[in-house]
């Protein structure tokens, strides 16, 4: 059975890769893609199938899908293209044939209104339409949104948002890759058709949660500064991100306040069969790789 990962280039879909090999898939049954795929290069060097596929090249997409059984659509990062970019995708996995598609989309995109969820939303509609057996994987945010920022968090001792007591249910780039690798290769004997999976970590967190946490990490204070929207949107552009990711992160924010971003189903745990990465732990390891 050939199992392709799209994306294999970037951070999740090249974890997902790592993560077929570790739970026991034969290299030489997974496919790894990229737009340019010297960039995973060293995968071929392990025996993975290193294929060319662009979104937006529908001819590179046929090649790369040729013979495929079960495919992971790693969603594109290019925001406002990207529902055309995954239709390319889908209507390329029917015509190759492809026997099963799962989607990494994002919390109860059928119903949220983050702006964010939107063409999430759109895809899952087209993979409906398309009567692919499909799953749909969607994520809430990454825990290393914030164990990114944690170099700020310390220099500024404050973090800063527009969530209030929101809860977010992150969690770690490698949990989500790990159930993502779990579906797509059918593993626990169930075949995944069908089925619509809210990841989350097991243990949900508010802002102000986390500045508690990094400080008690870093032994320093840490104090959450909430901020209405619009606020936070103008301090994001005032440190240098252009406007419309700034409104796009702050408008995470809001969701996130809305409970937008929380999810207790326990999937992605009992997806992966171990407990999530806690943040306590995931900043942790962020002070050890960048101390301060």
């Amino acid at each position: 059975m050939t199992l392709l990962v799209t994306g294999a280039s970037g951070h999740l879909g090249r974890l997902v890769v790592e993560a077929l090999l570790e739970r026991g898939t034969p290299a030489a049954d997974v496919v790894a893609t990229a737009r340019t795929p010297e960039s995973i290069a060293d995968l071929a060097d392990r025996a993975v199938q290193v294929r060319r596929a662009d979104y937006t090249d529908p001819a590179s997409l046929d090649a790369a899908f040729s013979g495929v059984d079960r495919l992971l659509l790693v969603s594109g990062s290019e925001v406002g293209q990207r529902v055309a970019q995954h239709a390319n995708v889908i209507d390329a996995a029917a015509r190759a044939g492809v026997g099963f598609v799962a989607y990494t989309s994002i919390t109860r995109a059928d119903t949220s209104d983050l702006v964010l969820a939107a063409e999430h939303r759109a895809t899952e509609e087209l993979l409906a339409a398309s009567e692919l057996p499909h799953a749909l994987l969607r994520n809430s945010w990454y825990l290393e949104n914030y164990t990114g920022q944690l170099p700020t968090f310390l220099e500024h001792g404050a973090v800063i948002g527009a969530a209030g007591a929101g809860r977010v249910s992150a969690a770690t780039r490698a949990d989500f890759a790990d159930a993502a690798a779990v579906v797509l290769a059918g593993q626990g004997g169930v075949e995944h058709e069908g089925a619509v999976y809210e990841l989350g970590g097991d243990q949900a967190f508010t802002l102000g949660e986390l500045a508690e946490t990094v400080g008690r990490v870093a032994g320093r204070e840490i104090v959450y500064t909430d901020l209405p929207v619009a606020d936070y949107t103008a301090a994001l552009v005032a440190a240098g991100l252009p406007e419309g990711y700034a409104a796009v992160l702050a408008d995470g924010d809001r969701g996130l306040a809305a409970g937008a971003l929380f999810t207790d189903s326990g999937d992605l745990s009992r997806l992966t069969g171990r407990p999530t990465t806690g943040l306590e732990d995931a900043l942790r390891a962020a002070l050890v790789a960048h101390p301060a």
